[in-house]
């Protein structure tokens, strides 16, 4: 993260959240100090240990969003995780640690994609030399004898200037249709049923990679174009220059040092403890969540791993239960809290018109693609964040997920008939927006099942 300072990373955020002032300003800091340990000499970075945050607030005002836009910006092995889907050990249900064998996983495949494209020039040169042995295969002659020698050398000499010429071809693009044929491993791989209180991806073993080396590989030819034949044959040369055990290693120490643990809903596992019916299990999860909040090994299919350093920031809106509700061993492990407002009708106005990937700046290109030039005057957005806000109040409240819903019945009718609407210019007004939503708007009943 060295490159993002934490106003450059609030700044990120700003494009495609709004509002949550406090809780980017939380998570900019922690991916910061991230950085920052890293700097620090090796006696006492050992001792800095990050500060998880719990992201508080009602559904809809952010809370995965920001996670969603960390991931892009973390240039670390980053996971998001329902911490809903897991069950306590012995119940049926995915265990804790599969939490951490994820993050491995995705570090390896992060720190592979980064050293594979590290050699892909290299990649490439060795690919084109087996494309031109392919569409020119090599003539060997065991007579080499008296004259037969001078012959071979006119062939060789003959042969180089015919690769040569096929070798500019194939960089120019000239050759993409022509067919080559290729050996490639065939997929197939015996079927085998195994009986397991837990899954084979929560042991994190790979059955094909354990009986591999026993039996033989099966090989297959296939006829492909040259374009395709390509991309196969960099990809199988990459894949031989890069040194697993090397990128293994740096993959484990990234996402020991850098990993970023994004657990949702965690307030679906907090609550009083239940003695019987669905909920048995929750104090279960965050008893088996400790060890590895707190800092212990988990063993995956690449060795074993330490979560002393990963970041783990929660949330959940807590309109149930409360963060005082988690066991007190888990409380302390998340000391920063974060509150995120409730959403307004100038937060909603904001929404459909500021961030990037805005709903209003959606539905224009949307339009676009039938050739109908959308437009929303100002007044018809405020009146759409205003009902928005409105039906929160009265009915549920979900934040700006109500957008979307009050968005598609408004222009219902237009994505509906746009192929056939003679019409190419729609401007979407304050007054179009009132008679589209007042029925629904108005009958409080009806606005709870369709809004």
């Amino acid at each position: 993260m060295k490159e993002l300072t934490p106003r450059e990373i609030v700044k990120e955020l700003d494009k495609y959240i709004i509002g949550q002032d406090k809780a980017k300003k939380s998570v900019a800091i922690a991916m910061r100090n991230r950085w920052r340990r890293q700097q620090v000499k090796d006696a006492l970075r050992e001792e800095i240990m990050p500060n998880n945050i719990i992201l508080i607030g009602p559904t809809g005002v952010g809370k995965t969003e920001i996670a969603r836009r960390l991931a892009k910006l973390a240039q670390a092995p980053f996971i998001k995780v329902e911490a809903s889907k897991f069950t306590e050990v012995g119940y049926v249900g995915r265990d804790v640690e599969s939490i951490i064998r994820d993050l491995v996983d995705l570090s390896v495949s992060m720190v592979k994609s980064e050293k594979t494209d590290a050699v892909k020039e290299k990649a490439e040169l060795l690919a084109e030399d087996r494309l031109l042995d392919l569409l020119l295969p090599s003539v060997r002659n065991s007579n080499r004898r008296g004259s037969n020698l001078v012959i071979d050398k006119e062939v060789e000499e003959k042969r180089e200037r015919t690769r040569e010429k096929l070798k500019k071809s194939l960089q120019e693009k000239k050759l993409e249709k022509r067919m080559v044929e290729l050996s490639v491993p065939s997929d197939s791989f015996p079927m085998m049923q195994i009986f397991s209180p837990i899954g084979i991806e929560e042991m994190g073993i790979n059955i094909q990679e354990i009986f591999g080396g026993m039996l033989p590989k099966n090989i297959k030819k296939r006829k492909v174009g040259i374009s395709e034949a390509r991309k196969m044959l960099v990809q199988e040369e990459a894949q031989k220059l890069v040194d697993m055990e090397k990128v293994i290693s740096e993959a484990i120490t990234r996402a020991e040092n850098s990993g970023i643990v994004f657990l949702d809903e965690i307030d679906k596992i907090a609550g009083e403890r239940s003695k019987s019916g669905p909920d048995v299990s929750r104090e279960g999860v965050q008893r088996d969540l400790l060890p590895i909040v707190e800092g212990s090994s988990v063993l995956t299919k690449y060795g074993m791993a330490k979560t002393d350093h990963i970041l783990f920031i929660a949330s959940g809106a807590f309109n149930v239960s409360k963060p005082s509700d988690l066991v007190p061993e888990l409380q302390g492990r998340f000391p920063i809290r974060t509150e995120l407002n409730s959403l307004t009708t100038q937060d909603f106005f904001r929404i459909l018109t500021e961030p990037e990937n805005a709903l209003v700046k959606q539905y224009i290109a949307l339009m676009k693609t039938e050739g109908i030039d959308l437009k929303f005057n100002v007044d018809a957005i405020k009146e759409i964040a205003r009902i928005s806000y409105e039906v929160n109040m009265r009915t549920e409240n979900i934040g700006a997920r109500r957008l979307h819903t009050i968005m598609t019945y408004l222009l219902d009718e237009i994505l509906f008939n746009a192929p056939d609407i003679p019409e190419k210019k729609i401007t979407i007004t304050k007054g179009r927006v009132k008679d589209t939503l007042k029925d629904v708007v108005a009958d409080e009943d009806l606005s709870r099942y369709i809004l």
